[in-house]
Formats: structure tokens, sequence, C-alpha cells
């Protein structure tokens, strides 16, 4: 049988390669004939895994991660009509029925079929229908007519691979962000955090015509990416608040929309920089989002947080001041981004060069066997989206 590899989290702040089972077309003791496996071309780093490796979930010892895959079809079950053995594809972070109410209406983040649990699943994440991991060299992909993206030249495909394997996540989820926030031509957006998801909300919210994006976040380096297409700063170390550096960029304390690409793990502003402060980005987009505004939440939220800085958090209960956003007329909008919603749209913005994303979020392309030094150096707060190339494909 073939071999395959992946990477493992092993506990708090530990990740391994390690050896793992080839893939087979099953689920359980059941044939996956609607299945198929794919040899994986590129599959990312991203934050929302740094959360588990950081103890910041309930993720298992032992969970082979990563959700963000593009591959290259290698076998297909018997049921699969619409791709074949050559295939390269992009696979949506959520894993779809395709049958469900939920699917039927393009709430494909919310499958109702796809994990016991609860609504809504994921390749190698906590809680989400326990699933295997993509970032191996193999991977089995279910249902897989429904959910996967063919592209349709390979080879065109393969020369934009850098920028195409985003939108497996998080071009999708931040331009879910911004198009939930109701960005649109003219607006003036406030993003808060420069990590991979938070320039790729800005490189959306300019995609979508804001006549100004506003990223803020803490880490010098990061802010400097945004500024290096185009974007607008605010260092939230400063002792000026939010407000009062927004209004020095457009005169006013106050933004149209506003994307939270944070989520629990924020910390507060200026002073309280160094302290956790899980309702603080919420808080703060209420403040300088207009009235009638509306406020996107892609950051990701959970239901458990064993490292929580308070009991409440703990559960997922958060000091949020919703009182000033029903008074302003907010409208909220959360949940993971539903990928298939837009990356047929996005690959053609891509392929028609339309955007660079892998400029904006500054892809750097990896190794497998470098993927725990890519962890460690994404956790340091890395101006960069670390891309694993398991078979040596990209970098030749």
């Amino acid at each position: 049988m073939a071999s395959n590899r992946g990477v493992a989290y092993m506990g708090t702040g530990k990740v391994e390669v390690q050896s793992m089972d080839f893939p087979k077309l099953a689920l359980g003791s059941r044939k996956c004939e609607h299945g198929v496996i794919l040899k994986v071309v590129t599959t990312n780093i991203c934050g929302s895994d740094q959360h588990m490796v950081r103890g910041r979930t309930t993720a298992p010892v032992g969970l082979i991660l990563g959700h963000e895959i593009t591959g290259e079809v290698i076998e297909v079950g018997r049921d699969v009509e619409f791709l074949k053995v050559g295939d390269l594809v992009s696979v949506p972070f959520n894993i779809a029925c395709g049958r469900c109410r939920n699917c039927k209406e393009r709430n494909t983040g919310v499958c109702l079929n796809v994990n016991p649990a609860r609504p809504g699943a994921a390749y190698g994440y906590v809680d989400m229908g326990g699933w295997v991991g993509g970032q191996a060299e193999y991977v089995m992909c279910p249902y897989a007519d429904f959910n996967l993206l063919k592209f349709p030249d390979k080879e065109r495909a393969m020369a934009r691979i850098r920028d195409l394997t985003l939108l497996s996540d998080i071009f999708p989820t931040g331009y879910h962000g911004a198009v939930t926030a109701g960005v649109g031509p003219g607006s003036i957006v406030y993003v808060a955090g420069a990590g991979p998801v938070g320039l790729a909300s800005a490189e959306a919210c300019r995609l979508l015509g804001a006549a100004v994006v506003i990223v803020g976040d803490m880490i010098p380096e990061r802010l400097a990416q945004a500024r290096s297409f185009g974007c607008e700063t605010v260092d939230l170390r400063q002792k000026a608040s939010l407000g009062e550096q927004i209004a020095q960029i457009v005169g006013v304390p106050e933004v149209d929309s506003a994307v939270d690409c944070v989520g629990f793990e924020a910390r507060g502003h200026g002073a309280a920089s160094a302290t956790e402060q899980p309702a603080t980005v919420l808080n703060s987009l209420m403040e300088v989002t207009r009235a009638g505004g509306g406020i996107g939440i892609p950051g990701l939220y959970v239901t458990d947080d064993p490292g929580a800085v308070d009991a409440g958090a703990k559960s997922g209960i958060l000091g949020i001041r919703i009182g000033l956003g029903w008074a302003r007329s907010h409208s909220f909008f959360t949940g993971q981004c539903p990928v298939m919603k837009y990356h047929r749209q996005l690959m053609q913005a891509i392929l028609h060069g339309r955007t660079e994303i892998a400029k904006a979020v500054n892809v750097q392309v990896i190794s497998l066997d470098e993927a725990p030094a890519g962890y460690r150096d994404f956790d340091k707060g890395a101006a960069k989206k670390f891309v694993i190339d398991p078979h040596g494909l990209v970098a030749a």
C-alpha cells in the first residue's frame, strides 16, 4: 500500500509530521462511492489551526490537521460523475452533503448531515465531524461532485497555484466578511486583524470597490504588509483610540462597514494590548461603525475554550455591549464562510488578473517537513501565509 504522512496535533504547542494511513474511499465500514482521493498539491496553515495548537480548544491529541486543500484527483468512487483522475481541484474547507435543507439554500457551512454533533463539518478540525485533515500527502474528500471546484485548465492553474490555493478558505472567508458587512463601491471599511484572513478581507474590500480600507493590528510587520497593497493602517498599541486613529485617516471617527478577522483570542488596545480581552474587537467595531452600518464576523468564536481568561469565556460567554449595537441599528453576520457561494467567482478573478491575493497575504511555500517550523513562525506573528507543498510540485 502507498505511504502517507501528515501533520498531527500532539498537545499544546506541539505538532509533528507522522506516518498515517493512506486514505480509502470509505466512511467507517461503508464504501464512500461519492468520494475521491486526492494527491495534495498545496495545503495551508490557517489561523484557526493555531487556536487548536495553542491548546485553546478541546482538540484531541493525534488529530491530523489541515482544512485548506488543493489537490489532484487520483481515484474516484463509483458514483462520481463529473470529476476524473488527473483533475486539479480546490476543496472547500466546509464538508457538505448537497442534499440537506441548508445545502440547498447555499448554507454549506452548516450542512445538517456531515457531523453528528452539530451543523457543519470541516477537515482536520475539532468538533467538526472527525474528518481526517489535509495537511498530508493524500486525503479523501466525500461528496466530491458537489463540493470540489475543478480548475478548467490544469497548466494555467498551476501557474497561479499560489493564488488559487487560497480559494479553499481564506479568500472566500475574507470576501464573505466583507460582503456580509455590506462593503461596496465607495465604502469606508475597517478590518480588524492583519493576519492572513484580515489581509484577504482587505483585498476583498478592494475588489468590491471600497474607497478606503483601514486595517488594524499590533504587529508592525503585518501592518506593513497591509500597506504594501494600498491599505491604510492603525497600530492598536498606540494610546490614541481606534476612533481617533480612524479620524486621522478619513476625517471622522467612524466607518461604513467593519470586519472582525481576529476572533476570540483578541487582546485589548493601547495600554491593555498585553491583556486578553475576548470581546474587545466586537465592542470596538460597534463603537466605530456608523449607525445603520454592517459588521461581518468571520473571526472564530468557540463554544469551548479551556484556556480562556474567565469562566464565562470558557463556554463562549463574552462581555459584548449589545445595547450599543442595537441602539445604532447595526447588522451582525457570524459563522463560518460557505465557501461554495464564492469560490468560482474568485477563481475567475484570479485567473483573469483582477486580484493578486497571494501577494496581498504574502504566501510562503514550505515543505511538509517544514510545517512544524511554519506553525512556530506563524504563532510568533509572521506576516506570511504558509502554504505546504507536500510533493514539491509548486517548487518544481
